[in-house]
């Protein structure tokens, strides 16, 4: 049997399966607390998988980690959420605690492999899976294998500028489509209500008088407070605190402000995918991740409009847009496999 361990911002998990799919044998929880760094995430692991290990008789150890890493040096590059992991040697750490053959690989990287071998794109020869949450992440699986490039990087949908107005490194397809980004552009409208206001009237009957332009941002403006209100209400007038969970529902129950938030964040994702499908041109495109639970009318229905709109015209028809299948143990299911192809090698 061998062990997956999955390290993230705010959860530690931990299972045990053959590294072929199926159910897992056993699986453990901990959450993680980032003030106390990846120190406190090392004696978490040192805690749980011993005892693991000795009872399914564990023979290598796989881990998808929740940041870029080296995979072929097993050291982590670093964590956008917790401290401590810059350039540490995160396989050599493992070989020696738990006295095993240890190979490491992004979570996103790891939860592509697992969608492309045993949930969503099983059975499909180029798979790109594409993860939304706290961050957005990507993955190219072909025939069963990850590409890495030339770097070991790759595919890091995320990290996209949308556009060449966008030459800061921090105005990222992330920056405006992540659950973060959601909830940040939700709180800039609350702040300003006037912002993202011109778009919406743009799309209406253009006039030419300067009264009725007048008019229609007080009458829109206006409006725009019950909703203000709506948003306020559900983060108990704390607008720090308003999460992309709470816009979401917010959009789904019709809160106009909430449901252009979402839209604009699927635009700018859907113009992201639809850049990785005329370069890779997959079978199909998995989708993962929080955000990516969202209701159906929220996201997967305008993010496949928005691909269409911006995809390579010929590929048109050619690909699939499907939710994940594995659900919380993607990345477990993906290090798994990682585990058994680094245990084949040395046998």
């Amino acid at each position: 049997m061998l062990l997956a361990i999955e390290i993230g911002g705010t959860k530690l998990q931990l299972g045990v399966g053959s590294g072929e799919g199926g159910p897992l044998a056993a699986i453990e929880r901990v959450d993680v607390a980032p003030e106390r760094g990846a120190d406190g995430v090392l004696r978490q692991i040192e805690q749980t998988a011993p005892a693991l290990i000795q009872r399914h008789t564990v023979t290598a150890v796989g881990i998808g980690f929740g940041g870029p890493v080296d995979a072929d040096a097993g050291r982590t590059v670093l964590s956008h959420q917790v401290e401590g992991w810059e350039d540490f040697p995160l396989a050599d750490w493992c070989r020696k605690t738990l006295a095993l053959p240890v190979v490491i690989g992004n979570d996103s990287d790891s939860a592509g492999l697992g969608e492309a071998r045993f949930g969503a794109g099983k059975g499909h020869r180029v798979v790109f899976y594409t993860n939304v949450g706290s961050g957005i992440g990507g993955a190219l699986v072909v025939d069963g294998q990850l590409y890495r490039g030339a770097g070991g990087i790759a595919a890091e949908l995320g990290h996209l500028r949308p556009g060449p107005l966008a030459e800061r490194p921090d105005q990222t397809v992330e920056s405006v489509a992540s659950g973060w980004g959601i909830a940040a552009a939700a709180r800039a409208r609350l702040a300003d209500p006037t912002s993202l206001l011109f778009g919406p009237l743009a799309n209406g009957e253009r006039s030419p008088q300067p009264e009725a332009v007048r008019q229609r941002l007080i009458d829109r403006e206006e409006a725009d407070e019950e909703f203000a209100a709506d948003l306020l209400h559900r983060c108990n007038g704390r607008a720090e605190t308003l999460s992309a969970a709470m816009v979401a529902a917010a959009a789904a129950e019709g809160n106009r402000l909430a449901l252009e938030v979402f839209d604009h964040a699927c635009q700018t994702y859907g113009w992201a995918i639809a850049q990785m499908i005329t370069l890779s041109a997959p079978d199909v495109v998995v989708i993962g991740g929080g955000v990516s639970l969202a209701d159906e009318t929220l996201l997967l229905a305008p993010l496949r409009e928005y691909v269409d709109r911006y995809v390579f015209p010929p590929l048109k028809g050619s690909f699939q847009i499907v939710p994940s299948a594995l659900g919380e143990e993607v990345v477990l299911h993906g290090a798994l496999a990682l585990a058994a192809g680094a245990s084949s090698l040395l046998e």
